[in-house]
């Protein structure tokens, strides 16, 4: 089934602006586009949008109203940091007495390296009472004075008191800057923390607001009524009102559209994505079905800033070979685009006739043992891209996919030099390239105590083919590449949900208090579009840093996809019997709700009790929870408080780390409610019965609980 409907995901990139068509209903994709980034024109990276939808709409054949959902990804707050293209901030201070010398210290902020040779600019001004409007509009102009064009007020202690820095904007309104709170930004405890991150948003502030402004009226008198969303750097997107007050929540967004892609599209629940490029690979987990997040680092300092935890290595598709005394030393992190080379297996096979080797510097200052080719064609690089299509490591149809004769003839010379043949010169090439990506995914297999035997890698990018089916094959993980790799990122901003993440700090918090958190996450992200019906939270209280985290995430509208190519039982038996790694014969069935069926099977050990693996799989085959040893339970929303109680009391575990309730997972409906943030039994049950709220009596429920060790 089709619809006129569509979501468009648009990626603002350095050089060129992607935008896809994803039908609405079955989430297959229908066209794609791609322009110049407009840096230069009067309106910005906004033209490029509205070229990019104007373009994509006349492909696929929709008019602005077929338009159902609208998001962009713009690497713009990223590259004015990094650029040091900021505005001036000014810092309000509030206190008297030590939380005066507290505030006063933080005009140190101004010392904080952007760029070689910038620093972030900022001036101070301090107000010792916050409802004295005269001292505030008197610290006011001496900022403008001083060319600040954007406030920012900070208190110590405003997240639990935030009338003071409240009291400030108020009556530094008439001044006309944009402004912010610290406490707006995050409430979480640390005051030098804390407001670094509010100023730095503060930097971005106008100029991201003068590019949303740009963009929302240009998609309006384009003819769109559906909403603008805007990626965010933790995976998720949220709303362009959203955006104007938090615009720091974009910065490094660019990998998280990617690892977006991979997640809706190849519906990937454990395992790491890699996006390569032509120059760089940037490597981020999926764990249980979730992108993987971190606090981020920012201008050489940790922020509050929740973003994707992406790695990255400069090996990309157009990394250049480089090799010494004989053999192949390493490659990259110099590309063939930057040396301004072409690729010598996109030659044709008449340009490298009498190719002969030779080693360069291919900019000043680098190492002179680059390989390229002087051919009759001219001079060209040997790539890891020339390499993997020499060895057949390219998929027919892949955008980096060339004439293997013409990527071997490439290859003839180096191998000559090496005194081996074509294929294992090619080897040498990939392992090498590869060699440095392997040694980040299994730092993050580690770190992250992924699954290798269900583990995936899955590649995107226009290089994807140049470095996942290597490392596959020399790491023993199953990998592959995602369709249409070659434009994941935009998909991922098309496919993406409403996502919102708050984050308290509350010692000892009771169930009210985390029920309050959770609540205020949900109706977050309802504020900003999502359908109240199908979002979901997943809740996380850390008793060592006393946090309380609630992540919400929903859709714009309820997708309800096609189930025309949903996978039979046989289909869901045999992916969970792969996962499992045993026999299909040796799998039952343990539970099950219209949307996932539950498996299982018995591990027997030696001298040790058995180990009861379960794996959870959806209506199209795919594997979105496994547990290495866990108890399934299937009951009903009515029945369900008092079995829960009954489990809880059973797996809690009681030693010198104190109390320790079973990590909890419920499915309901199409849903998989993940309560194992929660180590306190009494919040614990008190999370699953908020979450089986308004729900029939009847309706089934699935508890698939895991002792904790």
């Amino acid at each position: 089934m089709t619809t006129h409907r569509i979501r468009v995901g648009i990626d603002v990139g350095g050089t060129f602006t992607d935008a896809v068509a994803v039908d609405a209903t079955s989430l297959r994709l229908l066209g794609q586009v791609k322009v110049p980034t407009s840096h230069h024109h009067e309106d910005g990276v906004a033209h490029g949008i509205v070229q990019a939808l104007d373009r994509l709409l006349t492909e696929v054949g929709r008019a602005p109203a077929d338009v159902a959902f609208l998001a962009h990804g713009t690497t713009q707050a990223t590259n004015a940091l990094l650029e040091g293209d900021v505005a001036t901030v000014g810092l309000i201070g509030i206190g008297t007495g030590p939380a005066a010398l507290l505030t006063r210290r933080l005009a140190s902020l101004g010392r904080l390296d952007l760029a070689p040779g910038k620093r972030l600019p900022l001036a101070y001004a301090h107000v010792a009472d916050p409802d004295d409007p005269d001292a505030v509009q008197s610290a006011v102009g001496h900022l403008t004075e001083a060319g600040a064009q954007v406030l920012v007020a900070t208190e110590p202690f405003a997240v639990d008191r935030p009338e003071g820095e409240k009291a400030v904007l108020d009556a530094a309104r008439p001044a006309g800057l944009p402004m912010t709170a610290a406490h707006e930004i995050t409430s979480l405890y640390g005051l030098h923390k804390r407001t670094r991150t509010a100023v730095v948003n503060a930097a971005i502030l106008p100029r991201m607001l003068a590019t949303a402004d740009l963009v929302d009226a240009s998609i309006t008198k384009a003819g769109v009524t559906a909403p603008l969303m805007v990626m965010r750097c933790d995976g998720g997107v949220m709303s362009l009102d959203e955006m104007r007050r938090r615009p720091l929540l974009t910065v490094l967004s660019g990998p998280a559209a990617g690892v977006a892609g991979a997640l809706m599209q190849e519906r990937i629940s454990e395992g790491v994505f890699l996006e390569t490029g032509g120059t760089s690979t940037d490597i981020s987990v999926v764990r249980r079905g979730k992108v993987a997040v971190r606090h981020a680092t920012m201008l050489g300092k940790t922020s509050y800033l929740s973003a994707l935890d992406v790695r990255t290595v400069g090996v990309g598709g157009g990394s250049m070979v480089r090799m010494a005394a004989g053999r192949v030393t390493a490659v990259g992190p110099r590309s063939a685009h930057i040396a301004g080379l072409p690729y010598a297996c996109f030659a044709d096979l008449d340009d490298l006739r009498d190719a002969t080797l030779d080693t360069v510097e291919p900019l000043p200052g680098d190492p002179a043992d680059h390989v390229v080719l002087d051919a009759a064609g001219g001079r060209y690089a040997l790539t890891l891209t020339c390499a993997a299509n020499a060895l057949g490591r390219v998929p027919e149809g892949d955008f980096a996919r060339c004439d293997p004769e013409v990527a071997r003839a490439a290859l003839a010379p180096l191998a000559a030099a090496l005194g081996v043949d074509v294929p294992t010169a090619a080897a040498r090439v990939l392992d090498a390239g590869v060699a440095q990506v392997k040694a980040v995914v299994d730092g993050l297999v580690r770190e992250y105590r992924l699954d290798p035997d269900t583990a995936v890698l899955v590649g995107g990018g226009g290089g994807a083919a140049a470095v996942t089916p290597h490392l596959a094959a020399v790491s023993g993980l199953t990998g592959r590449i995602a369709r249409h790799s070659e434009v994941i990122s935009p998909i991922g901003v098309a496919l993406a949900l409403v996502r919102e993440q708050i984050e308290r700090i509350v010692p000892g918090a009771t169930q009210e208090q985390i029920l309050a958190v959770r609540g205020e996450a949900e109706r977050a992200v309802v504020a900003q579009g999502a359908s109240p019906e199908g979002v979901e939270v997943e809740v996380t209280v850390d008793p060592q840093t006393s946090t309380v985290r609630a992540v919400a995430t929903g859709a714009t509208e309820l997708r309800t996809q096609d189930r025309a190519h949903s996978a039979d039982d046989g289909e869901r038996l045999a992916a969970a019997a792969a996962s499992l790694g045993t026999d299909a014969a040796r799998v039952e069935i343990l539970a099950g709700t219209p949307a996932h069926t539950v498996y299982g099977t018995e591990v027997r050990r030696r001298l040790r009790s058995a180990r009861h693996p379960v794996r959870v799989v959806d209506a199209d085959g795919v594997v979105r929870l496994h547990s290495p040893d866990a108890r399934v339970e299937a009951t009903t929303v009515a029945a369900a408080p008092e079995l829960l109680a009954r489990l809880v009391r059973e797996a809690t575990s009681y030693g010198d780390g104190g109390v320790r309730a079973p990590a909890l997972r419920l499915l309901l409906g199409s849903r998989i409610a993940d309560l194992s943030g929660v180590l306190d039994p009494q919040p614990l049950l008190a999370l699953a019965r908020s979450e089986m709220r308004d729900r029939a009596a009847d309706e089934p429920v699935v508890a698939v609980v895991e002792v904790r060790s």
